[in-house]
């Protein structure tokens, strides 16, 4: 709709309410509504590890608004061939494969891992555009470590590290987890029958902002099993499932990278800087920028002003040299033009590979505050 030769970017006050428009902008609303729930709903099937048959495949793939989010999704066929679905068929990098009546679960991270192959779809999702509903071929992965491994039942990852309490109680909350006062926190998985503890004092007591709640060990326990004592039996670490392991880790990786007494701990999210340096490679091999090298969480940026760094974790700019360089986001202006191969928000990715992209071309850059920084 226009007025005169401006496109308006709103609906007349006089038009919203004619009764063809109040029916429309409603199924507007629903339809969104229906792509939320669904994609939430993939999001928790891949990370349970679900099943699909092709006549269940079948019958989503009739909806509008869900076909799309499966097109954009990698898929399992017997536990080891990954691929897109297309048809009756899965796209794999070697060729097509025949699915027949066989189900097909959502990869996860550790499948790609396992794989191999997970570079190959990275880069077929940045040149073909796609953006897929949730994270999952550039979602944070979190493999066991030499130290969590040999039998260990406890993993010390993220002890120590300080929280602010109300804001990582609501972190835990989000994702999943429950308060159990006296305890610490606990998330449940109940397909595989686990019960996950993370040892803190985050979600009750008295919150000290100051020094902030510590987060201890997490240890993962059988719903049925006790030892003889009759306390819950602790599994080793190497007998949690990769899946239940890694998505684990990732909601602590998020309440200790958000929560952070001090801010953001850029050193914690180490899963997070990897997922944004493979990014960042594929966006930078796609427009032919050659002065920018990924370095141990580092972007260094050759520019034509000065040499820059930004840290991948934090989005901190230095100069080389001249120390701190102050460039403030606008998170909003993000939003269309900068090209996300995940529909999750995620501002702090955006911001990252945005600063990274600015200084890369520093003598564009236009915004006084910068200017005069630089000069």
């Amino acid at each position: 709709m226009r007025r005169g030769e401006k496109p308006l970017k709103t609906l007349p006050p006089a038009l919203k309410k004619k009764p063809e428009v109040v029916a429309l902008r409603a199924a507007v609303t629903e339809l969104k509504a229906t792509r939320g729930r669904m994609r939430a709903a993939l999001e928790e099937a891949m990370v349970r590890g679900d099943f699909f048959t092709p006549q269940e495949l079948t019958d989503l793939g009739r909806h509008p608004v869900i076909a799309p989010m499966l097109d954009s999704l990698l898929w399992v066929l017997d536990e080891s061939t990954l691929g897109w679905r297309q048809g009756g068929q899965l796209q794999t990098p070697s060729g097509p494969q025949d699915i027949g009546e066989q189900s097909l679960r959502l990869a996860h991270p550790h499948d790609l891992y396992q794989s191999g192959q997970w570079p190959a779809f990275q880069q077929q999702i940045m040149e073909g555009g796609l953006t897929q509903p949730f994270k999952q071929a550039f979602r944070e992965y979190y493999p066991l470590t030499a130290a969590e491994g040999h039998g260990a039942l406890r993993s010390g990852r993220y002890a120590g590290h300080h929280v602010q309490p109300g804001k990582a109680a609501a972190l835990f909350k989000a994702r999943g987890w429950v308060t159990v006062p006296e305890e610490g926190v606990r998330k449940t998985f109940h397909h595989e029958g686990l019960n996950v503890w993370v040892d803190t004092a985050v979600g009750y007591g008295t919150p000290n902002e100051v020094e902030g709640a510590a987060l201890n060990a997490v240890y993962f326990v059988r719903q049925d099993e006790t030892d003889e004592l009759g306390r819950a039996r602790l599994v080793p670490l190497t007998e949690v499932p990769p899946r239940v392991l890694s998505e684990t880790l990732r909601d602590l990786d998020l309440v200790v990278g958000v929560a952070h007494v001090g801010g953001v701990d850029p050193e914690a999210s180490l899963s997070t800087v990897e997922m944004r340096t493979d990014l960042l490679r594929e966006t930078l091999r796609l427009l032919g920028l050659g002065n920018v090298r990924l370095e141990h969480s580092h972007a260094l940026i050759a520019g034509q002003y000065a040499n820059y760094t930004v840290h991948l974790g934090s989005g901190t700019v230095h100069r080389m040299p001249g120390g701190f360089l102050c460039v403030i986001p606008v998170h909003n202006q993000h939003a269309g033009r900068l090209f996300l191969p995940f529909a999750d928000p995620d501002p702090k990715t955006a911001e990252v590979i945005s600063k990274v992209l600015l200084l890369a071309d520093d003598k564009k850059i236009q915004d006084p505050t910068i200017l005069e920084q630089l000069r």
